[in-house]
């Protein structure tokens, strides 16, 4: 992943008690209130796995001059499959040249060995079911006023649409967005789900695919600046994430989107889109 990332020249220094090139210190595994990163590692990943990904996808891109090449941002992609994560850090770091910092799973950071390089990388635990679960946007607030490049998956879990369109969105990444002021580029892909289809434990890398990819320009939010950070607020600036993910996705596969997204909560999936 590029080491040009807007994030390395306001490098956030060691906080107090943490060590970014040294061992984990004990319960390094709980969620902490800073964020920091080893410049050291960054780079290491970025010799070993951008070639690798490579290796496994072909690719097509389009919207580069949408990312900036400087300052916090939220990257907020549709969610197909286990696979999008290679393919999102690829995308990212070589056409976009910025270091992808994922929110992931709790469980990934408590791998041995696996684990402690997460967190060196800088990346961000996700802690469900537990009362400081919603310390990790505090966490990517504090990442993103440094300059990282936060990529959030709206929809929290691959899609269940049955036709593979984006599903109603979770608020976080509009939550971060009103709160940090760093604008939401929109990603949209196609491709990474015959890769790994949802569900499935066994990639088919071979003949490569082709995964496309695009990013739109930064999600139009100014009609929520200055307002109270309420649920309602929260659901129309999500709903206004998820549409411009949605009509980018519409792009790429050249198909016209349901008129309402799915929403697992509602028996069938999608509400009436108008009156009975």
């Amino acid at each position: 992943m590029s080491t040009r990332d807007s994030a390395d020249p306001g490098e956030r220094p060691p906080q107090p008690g943490h060590d970014p090139e040294g061992p984990p210190s004990p319960g390094h595994h709980q969620p902490t209130s800073s964020y920091s990163y080893s410049r050291g590692w960054r780079r290491f990943s970025v010799i070993i796995l951008r070639p690798g990904l490579r290796l496994l996808m072909k690719y097509r891109w389009q919207g580069k001059e949408n990312f900036p090449p400087a300052g916090g941002v939220i990257l907020a992609p549709n969610h197909l499959s286990y696979a999008d994560w290679p393919a999102v850090a690829l995308f990212c770091d070589s056409y976009g040249k910025r270091y992808p910092v994922f929110m992931i799973k709790s469980a990934v950071f408590e791998v041995k060995i696996l684990g402690p390089l997460m967190f060196k990388l800088g990346q961000l635990p996700v802690y469900r079911g537990r009362g400081d679960a919603g310390l990790v946007l505090k966490q990517a607030e504090q990442a993103l006023r440094a300059g990282a490049c936060v990529i959030v998956y709206p929809e929290g879990t691959a899609t269940r649409d049955p036709d593979l369109w984006p599903m109603v969105g979770k608020t976080g990444a509009a939550r971060l967005a009103l709160t940090t002021g760093a604008p939401v580029i929109p990603i949209a892909h196609w491709g990474a789900q015959e890769i790994l289809p949802y569900g499935s434990k066994k990639p088919d890398l071979f003949p490569r695919k082709t995964v496309r990819m695009a990013a739109g320009p930064p999600v139009d939010l100014s009609a929520y600046a200055g307002q109270r950070l309420g649920a309602s607020t929260l659901r129309a600036a999500t709903a206004d994430i998820m549409a411009d993910i949605t009509a980018l996705l519409a792009n790429i596969r050249g198909q016209t989107p349901p008129e309402v997204p799915y929403d697992p909560a509602v028996p069938g999936g999608r509400l009436p889109s108008g009156p009975a």
